[in-house]
């Protein structure tokens, strides 16, 4: 298994070329942030994950969490000190509001730290992760009492944060919930009931632990509108703001899991005894549209898991395909043993990642980028348009990041063979700590969905027709460019004519047949990501060229150009390919009885 290395220099590149962070730094917002800030704060990033974060990751999957009679969770060796040294450093505070300690840079320079944090150790990077989202939730939603009591110390990394959706008998449906809330003469909420599969819900790495709970108050009407969200601490504070008396909420076990052992998942129980001591954040009833804040933040943010456990595969099975010896490949002197990195199917393997990998980056970090106008490009407009950007590119990146996550660390397994199955290389781990992210912070299914019905109705179908448009102008400018650039521009230009087509019969069928829409969703956002990823690789292909007309020779700029000429002629037919299934009747998916499957 190879050690980590941070992929500094594509990472630098998708910011220059395509979240073009320079324009980002001219919002007001970031008049204190200076563009040549990032590539030494991504260097001493990517120096610390490299050599305290990383080396957590084999060991924390075979010696995990554990539970303890007395409640407590206690985290793999090496967590404490690495997390201390993580919020010492401030990298947590990185993207949030000055005002409350945080960093003030853009989101999109965020998301390239979190992407190295969870290629080196995911199970260790999911703490900070919920977290993040939480500060953005209160940050958001609450009253100045509430940021100043509870912002600091989160943004500092001295606490941390999870969210308290799951129950039971209460999964996707967060509406079925059936935590309680019932109101304290002293302006507070007594919480009780039992949340499941919470992230980092217990653990040893802060003093302080803040619970984000969704709960019912008495009279609150049914479904998701009765919904409200609590601030619930695991210890209470003193008038000075300090963690006292515990409060009355303990994990009752952790789940055994097929990866992010590291990462203790817990079962909480709330109000055992007296009540567990909550507050409430805005206005009762108000709860799932104040979680979305957090909710979409983790979507992003699990999409970038996707590309980053990719990544961090990639990397083994490039490491692997060069020193295992296998086999002569063609053309090679008779009697000698090739590495297999010289074989054409392992290098249609290698180029497959390295093209899904360098189409998602750009894919996850234009819709970061979009996050930082929604919230602070300087005038009204800029913001809408933004904020409907993000909109559409958030399913995008959380679903089809994530499912290209799970194929292309199986890849990683077949590249290495009979040694990927067995677990002293490594590369099965990444594998199964990947299959998670199409699961968790709504299933791939629900991002579908949600993409048909909620994003591409916005404005009309005036959304998706702009990043139409984009990605029409993209292929049409690549079609005046040399050969190989032209070719691609004639590639993204024919996939895009049939995912617009196919787009404006989805949109059409929303109304007159909805349960075939609905049965087309996941084919559908494929089809839609497959083309995003390919709009992503052009753009960043003609940005190589322009560089090596310039006089650059950087080889990793030709690179570029190869991997998007792999990328169109090979994968992105793939988009198109999905129209059949997109465009066919629900009536066949319905036509078994559940005793015929």
């Amino acid at each position: 298994m190879a050690d980590y290395s941070a992929p500094l220099w594509d990472i630098r590149f998708i910011l220059e070329e395509l979240a073009d962070v320079k324009n980002i730094s001219s919002f007001p917002d970031f008049a204190e942030f200076d563009p040549d800030m990032v590539e030494p704060l991504l260097d001493e990033a990517g120096r610390f994950i490299e050599g305290t974060i990383a080396p957590l990751n084999r060991h924390s999957d075979e010696q995990g969490s554990t539970w303890n009679s007395d409640f407590s969770v206690t985290t793999p060796d090496g967590f404490i000190d690495a997390y201390k040294q993580y919020a010492d450093a401030g990298w947590q505070s990185v993207p949030f509001d000055p005002a409350y300690g945080g960093g003030g840079l853009p989101w999109v320079i965020s998301i390239a730290l979190q992407e190295m944090l969870n290629s080196a150790c995911m199970s260790f990077a999911l703490c900070p992760l919920l977290t993040q989202g939480a500060i953005d939730l209160i940050h958001e939603h609450s009253d100045e009492e509430q940021k100043e009591t509870w912002l600091r110390p989160l943004i500092s990394g001295e606490w941390s944060a999870t969210m308290n959706l799951t129950e039971p008998d209460a999964g996707s449906d967060v509406g079925a919930l059936r935590t309680k809330a019932e109101p304290a003469d002293d302006g507070t909420y007594r919480i009780s009931g039992q949340k499941i599969f919470i992230t980092y819900g217990e653990h040893d790495l802060t003093d302080n632990i803040v619970h984000l709970v969704l709960a019912r108050t008495p009279d609150a009407p049914p479904g998701t509108k009765g919904i409200s969200t609590f601030i619930v601490p695991k210890f209470l504070l003193d008038d000075d703001g300090k963690p006292t008396i515990r409060n009355d909420v303990k994990c009752t076990s952790i789940e055994h899991k097929l990866g992010i052992h590291g990462s203790p998942t817990c079962v909480l129980q709330f109000g055992d005894d007296d009540g567990a001591v909550g507050y409430l954040i805005g206005e009762e009833n108000r709860g799932m549209a104040y979680m979305f804040t957090m909710m979409n933040n983790a979507r992003l943010s699990v999409g970038v898991q996707g590309l980053a456990i990719a990544e961090r595969a990639y990397q083994d099975a490039l490491d692997y395909s060069n020193e295992r010896k296998q086999g002569r490949a063609l053309g090679a002197a008779a009697g000698t043993s090739s590495p297999i990195i010289e074989h054409p199917d392992v290098r249609r393997m290698l180029l497959t990642m390295k093209a899904y990998i360098e189409a998602m980056r750009g894919v996850a970090f234009l819709d970061a980028a979009a996050v930082d106008a929604e919230g602070h490009h300087p005038d009204d407009a800029g913001r809408e348009t933004a904020s409907a950007r993000a909109a559409l590119l958030t399913p995008i990146t959380k679903g089809w990041c994530t499912d290209l996550g799970v194929e292309l660390t199986s890849i990683a397994v077949q590249i290495h063979g009979g040694m990927g199955f067995v677990e002293e290389t490594g590369v099965a781990q990444h594998y199964r700590d990947a299959r998670i992210n199409p699961i968790y912070e709504g299933t791939n299914g629900i991002q579908a969905l949600d993409l048909v019905a909620r994003k591409l109705p916005l404005d009309g179908g005036a959304v998706i027709s702009n990043l139409l448009d984009e990605i029409d102008a993209t292929a049409a400018a690549a079609q005046g460019g040399d050969e190989a650039i032209a070719s691609m521009g004639a590639a993204l230009a024919t996939s895009t004519a049939t995912v617009r087509a196919t787009t404006m019969k989805v949109i059409e069928r929303l109304s007159s047949a909805p349960a075939d829409a609905f049965a087309g969703a996941t084919p559908y956002a494929k089809m839609l990501g497959q083309l995003v990823g390919g709009w992503s690789l052009v753009r960043q292909a003609q940005a190589a060229q322009r560089r090596l007309d310039a006089g650059d020779t950087d080889e990793r700029l030709s690179a570029k150009v190869v991997t998007a000429q792999f990328y169109c002629e090979q994968l992105l037919p793939l988009a198109a390919a999905q129209e059949s299934a997109v465009l066919a009747s629900a009536d066949v998916l319905m036509k078994l009885t559940p005793e015929q499957f």
